[in-house]
């Protein structure tokens, strides 16, 4: 594990709960059809991925209202992952999907909170 600094991204609940969804959906993926590889696979991987990247990324920039940003493009992925789990779901790729969804819904919420301090914090 890498040593985590005060106010990194790493402090973050929203960027520790969204490496915990990569790391679930990574292995709800390992069990998809072989042909869905460079499908519906590949895609969720990169939504997912793009979860807490975007959140480290923008914690990084030099102001709240970059930080916002990012943290939309983070939410705009999540939703795409929700998208592309309910389809997994509906084609029988995936037998139970509360958990990963329950997981979805609270980072959601989260990056919503976090959009809504951030946004006032600029004014």
């Amino acid at each position: 594990m890498v040593k985590e600094r005060n106010n990194s991204y790493r402090s973050l609940i929203v960027w520790q709960k969204s490496m915990e969804l990569v790391k679930t959906v990574y292995k709800i993926t390992n069990t998809f059809p072989q042909e869905e590889l460079f499908g519906l696979t590949s895609q969720i991987k990169r939504s997912v991925i793009s979860i807490p990247s975007n959140i480290a990324e923008g914690k990084g920039r030099q102001t709240n209202k970059e930080f916002v940003q990012f943290l939309y493009i983070a939410l705009g992925s999540l939703y795409e992952l929700q998208t592309q789990m309910e389809l997994a779901y509906e084609l029988d790729f995936i037998d139970r999907i509360e958990d990963v969804e329950n997981l979805m819904i609270e980072i959601e919420k989260m990056l919503n909170a976090l959009i809504k301090i951030k946004r006032h914090s600029n004014e």
